[in-house]
């Protein structure tokens, strides 16, 4: 779905309830003058200017707004919706179910069902990793602790 000027404010609304959801991180510039280019939004990110085109390509970003000229320019809206992005990458969560995710903000109030089971097969997944990564670190720390006798004492 490509958004108009027409269909911005539509758009941005959609997604507004789940960008509540975020840390409500500091933004370079306050609301209202907050219209970043892309080169900005990628160092403000970490994310390159191909990564965030594929982003709306593929839906996952699909309100940018554009200037008379074309020019996307990103809001702090949009920087709080990268950094949910960011953070359900971090999950392990496929690219498919985050533009799925995506779908359902924009579709309205009405999948919040449906979001949140996503979300908590999520978290589920998550912490089943968490719990393979304890047991790792808990065999480190003890071929650690076995090691640690074979240290060679300094010399004085």
């Amino acid at each position: 779905m490509t958004v108009t000027e027409t269909d911005t404010e539509t758009a941005v609304e959609a997604v507004e309830p789940d960008v509540c959801a975020t840390q409500g991180l500091p933004h370079p510039r306050p609301d209202g003058q907050d219209r970043y280019t892309i080169s900005e939004v990628a160092a403000i990110c970490g994310l390159s200017a191909h990564t965030l085109r594929w982003y709306e390509r593929i839906g996952l970003m699909p309100h940018v707004d554009r200037s008379h000229t074309g020019q996307r320019r990103f809001t702090n809206k949009d920087l709080d919706w990268l950094d949910l992005v960011a953070k359900l990458r971090l999950t392990g969560m496929p690219v498919a179910d985050m533009v799925r995710y995506a779908e359902l903000v924009r579709a309205g109030e009405h999948t919040c069902p449906e979001r949140h089971e996503l979300l908590v097969a999520t978290r589920e997944d998550v912490l089943r990793r968490v719990a393979e990564l304890q047991e790792t670190l808990a065999v480190l720390n003890y071929k650690i602790d076995i090691y640690a006798a074979y240290r060679v004492p300094e010399s004085a």
